[in-house]
């Protein structure tokens, strides 16, 4: 994700849009870059290609390290920065790109995750359409704790929320297949992810609704259709880096029409800098959005079935992770929303 430049001072006070004013930083403060095992080492040592901070030392990841900032992001294990949060300022603004304040109900929590529920904080998908006619972003302006959503259900909830939010979709015959790159799994060392044993190869894993973010994504759906929605989700690894392609299929209510459906999913994102579908006959590739916080969307609807197909591709790293943490900083901030994101691929 994008990382501030070395010595800048941090400002002495943020004013959000809301008005509300921010304590001041120290002066002349540095922000601040923590790890957990690389903790002493050189950030250089793990991302060479940021030259500007590559001298910089990471430091341990602790209540104390962070301290006295005005925005914390946190990117830690599941279960790991519930503890942590509770020692920071309450009016600092904590952005948690894990798993924990992301699920609104302690029973799905517990069953997916095996330990006691942290509580819900506001869900940072900016985009996504509500039932009142708004978006999720009215609700994360002048937050000061933000959960960023997980990576496959960035694509997937953006993918299929405009069909149920118009009243087109059938909440329980939903079935999603999903790519990602290696790069979801994290960086360290894993046999099953070198190069041997992923190139040329597709696997399915977590199959049978077993994987952690099936709750998730049947939360943000439900949220849209205003009823339970359950969904069949199955993950697979592609021999790629890094992306997100998400397949999405889910019955229609008799009588809907293509042309009903191109205008949901159009009109659900007009506007929006960092959604986009496709023209007609366009279909999202994972190369499009590499290294950009977008996500390319198209919609068919298959006739002889009766089901709506709609595929999303997104960088994991990005919108799917870094960039959404941005974006949720930006807008909680009073900030421009676009501020330090990249818009356009790196496709050849």
């Amino acid at each position: 994700m994008p990382l501030p430049a070395p010595d800048v001072p941090e400002a002495a006070t943020t004013t959000t849009s809301s008005g509300s004013s921010r304590p001041a930083a120290k002066p002349g403060a540095r922000a601040r870059l923590t790890a957990g095992a690389s903790a002493g080492t050189r950030l250089g040592e793990h991302h060479p290609q940021l030259r500007p901070l590559a001298d910089r030392v990471l430091q341990a990841t602790t209540a104390e390290v962070l301290a006295g900032h005005d925005v914390v992001v946190l990117a830690l294990p599941h279960g790991a920065s519930a503890a942590l949060v509770g020692d920071l300022a309450p009016d600092a603004v904590v952005i948690d790109c894990g798993a924990d304040h992301r699920l609104s109900d302690a029973a799905a929590w517990k069953q997916f995750y095996g330990s006691e529920h942290a509580g819900t904080w506001p869900y940072g998908l900016p985009e996504m359409p509500l039932r009142d006619g708004g978006r999720q972003r009215e609700l994360l302006v002048g937050s000061s704790r933000i959960a960023v959503p997980g990576c496959y259900p960035t694509a997937v909830s953006l993918a299929l929320a405009p069909g149920f939010l118009a009243g087109l979709l059938e909440p329980d015959d939903v079935v999603v297949v999903a790519a990602s790159g290696t790069s979801g799994a994290g960086k360290g060392a894993k046999a099953h992810l070198s190069g041997a044993e992923v190139m040329g190869s597709m696997t399915a894993y977590g199959v049978g609704g077993g994987h952690r973010h099936t709750p998730e994504i049947e939360q943000n759906l439900s949220a849209a259709a205003g009823a339970p929605v359950t969904v069949s989700f199955t993950p697979t690894l592609a021999p790629m880096p890094r992306g997100i392609l998400a397949t999405c299929t889910a019955r229609v209510h008799p009588g809907v029409t293509e042309a009903q459906v191109r205008s949901a999913w159009v009109e659900a994102y007009e506007g929006e800098a960092f959604v986009e579908v496709l023209p007609r006959g366009s279909w999202p590739r994972t190369a499009d959005t590499l290294g950009a916080n977008t996500v390319h969307l198209q919609v068919s609807l298959d006739e002889r079935t009766g089901r709506v197909i709609a595929v999303a591709a997104i960088d994991n790293l990005t919108k799917g992770a870094g960039g959404a943490a941005v974006q949720c900083v930006n807008i909680a901030m009073g900030l421009p929303e676009g501020l330090g994101l990249p818009v356009l691929g790196t496709a050849p």
